[in-house]
């Protein structure tokens, strides 16, 4: 397939047995542990394989610079950004515990693999152009989505930052301080990236659902993230003997629990709406005990921010009502919330536009990505998605074609192309 193919393969195969399960198949590439860590020691390595600058933070995040316009500056670490401010693309290289393979690592693959084929092409970029690494964009072990860019972007302080804590009850700051991160280890004596010289963001990421195979189409435009948030319901009740308690004498917090997720459930449902519970921990978690506490975190995305206020106030006023019959307690705290984020929709026409066999669908996303956050932040984005033949997405089946990945790569070359000029 050329050039382009086999770089393409070569960086894959790099990747693929590093944090992967051999019983699942799956991928556990989570913050500041083994297998992410050594992630982003290949990411920089194939930087500055490219003679890229490489710029780092002491939260995790990284960015390799192409600066073609001013070579000292790039040199000395300070690469300019040309009229209009700099082209930045990537995405992240963590993972949901027992994850797919191609969600995060796909986008950054493939701008390593655009830089290069922009480079065999003899494109001269008017702008510099920087593949970045954005760290805990799934929020799987510290609980916060988009970790890395809301605190690059300054949408996340970190005297709220450092009071997050993993399941183990590790604070993030002594997860920094663990490692041996690029930018030098811990807060504040690494500080955070300057995110202030970029004029544009573009993600590629694979898709996570149908629409593209439903259309046939290889790679598709965002035009939207739904709003989603994350919220954390606990219930109390009292833990007794699960053989001598009579059914009506409990005050049993699993019941009350059950009967939120069936109402999740059916509200999602009526409104078309997305609805999980996918997390949840039980005290004392004995088979011969109820339960004291059951604390379990609902995943709610809708198509607006008011449907999503809608959704969350419904099923905990259920919830609520259920706890009042079962002699229970529930408290509902929304632990992350992002509204909804539209996309800049010249940008994404002009993304879609003039590819060879027509135009690119523009299509919306129900995930959340650190596209959105610099969106948030008034960073002018885009995000192409590139198809996914299962449709099956934070699980092992999760996959994309090496054919599909390679128009995701070249769509991506002539995005950057034409944002950072030549």
């Amino acid at each position: 397939m050329g050039p382009m193919a086999d770089d393409f393969e070569r960086m894959w195969a790099d990747l693929a047995p590093i944090g992967r399960s051999s019983t699942s198949g799956g991928y556990f590439r989570q913050p500041f542990l083994g297998a992410e860590t050594e992630l982003r020691a290949w990411f920089v390595e194939q930087a500055i394989a490219r003679g890229l600058v490489v710029e780092a933070d002491g939260v995790g995040n990284v960015v390799a610079w192409w600066d073609t316009a001013s070579p000292g500056a790039a040199a000395s670490g300070a690469a300019s950004s040309g009229a209009g401010g700099a082209v930045l693309t990537g995405s992240h290289l963590d993972s949901v515990l027992d994850g797919g393979a191609y969600d995060g690592p796909l986008g950054v693959v493939s701008a390593l693999a655009a830089v290069d084929l922009l480079r065999s092409r003899g494109v001269v970029p008017l702008r510099r152009i920087g593949v970045s690494v954005f760290a805990e964009e799934e929020g799987s072990r510290f609980g916060l989505a988009c970790l890395g860019s809301r605190l690059a972007t300054g949408g996340l302080s970190w005297s709220d930052a450092q009071e997050l804590r993993d399941r183990d009850g590790v604070f993030l700051a002594d997860a920094l301080a663990s490692v041996d991160l690029p930018g030098g280890a811990g807060w504040p004596g690494g500080g955070v990236l300057d995110l202030s010289g970029v004029g544009t963001f573009v993600e590629l990421h694979v898709e996570q659902g149908r629409d593209l195979v439903d259309r046939g189409a290889a790679v598709g435009v965002a035009s939207e993230i739904w709003p989603h948030g994350r919220y954390r319901f606990d219930v109390t009740g009292e833990a007794n003997h699960a053989g001598t308690t009579r059914m009506e004498d409990r005050a049993d917090p699993m019941l009350t629990f059950a009967m939120t997720a069936l109402a999740a459930n059916k509200q999602a449902r009526l409104s078309g709406s997305r609805a999980t519970f996918g997390r949840v921990e039980v005290e004392p978690n004995g088979t011969n005990a109820v339960p004291s506490r059951v604390t379990a975190w609902l995943d709610a995305r809708c198509a607006s921010d008011a449907e999503l206020a809608d959704l969350v106030g419904a099923v905990t006023r259920q919830g609520t009502e259920r706890a009042g019959r079962d002699g229970t307690a529930l408290v509902v705290t929304a632990e992350s919330v992002s509204a909804s984020v539209a996309f800049d929709a010249s940008l994404a026409t002009a993304v879609a536009a003039d590819h060879a066999g027509g135009d690119w669908p523009v299509i919306p996303t129900q995930a959340g990505h650190d596209a959105g956050i610099l969106s948030a932040a008034g960073i002018p984005t885009a995000m192409l998605f590139v198809r996914n033949p299962t449709g099956v997405s934070h699980s092992p089946a999760e996959s994309a074609t090496v054919p599909d990945c390679l128009v995701g790569v070249s769509a991506l070359a002539d995005t950057l192309e034409r944002l950072a000029g030549r």
